[in-house]
């Protein structure tokens, strides 16, 4: 799984640039799923002002603690303001774009 950053994006983050980090537990269906799943609803939804950082806990299980992380995949999203959390294979877009604020709860 490709974790640098989206070669797609060409702000700096923090310039409306929405800073995505997803965490995973190796390459299990499941994470390739979110994120393929996340890929997609970024590029429907965020094109060109996104940036995803995918964070394989089984490397580098330290950084867990900085986010709080109890559950895998979760996607946390950093930038705009405020942190939010959405566990899971992020396969119900619905559900993703209401938790990204990208639409409103009906």
């Amino acid at each position: 799984m490709d974790t640098r950053l989206n070669d797609d994006c060409k702000d700096e983050p923090g310039d409306g640039v929405w800073n995505l980090r997803l965490y995973v537990a190796g390459q299990t269906h499941k994470s390739i799923t979110a994120f393929n799943n996340l890929k997609k609803i970024c590029e429907t939804h965020l094109s060109g002002k996104y940036s995803i950082e995918v964070v394989d806990l089984m490397e580098k299980p330290q950084l867990a603690s900085g986010d709080q992380i109890l559950a895998l995949p979760t996607l946390v999203r950093k930038l705009p303001p405020p942190l939010r959390k959405i566990i899971g294979d992020l396969s119900n877009t619905e559900r993703v774009l209401v938790g990204l604020d990208l639409r409103p709860v009906k």
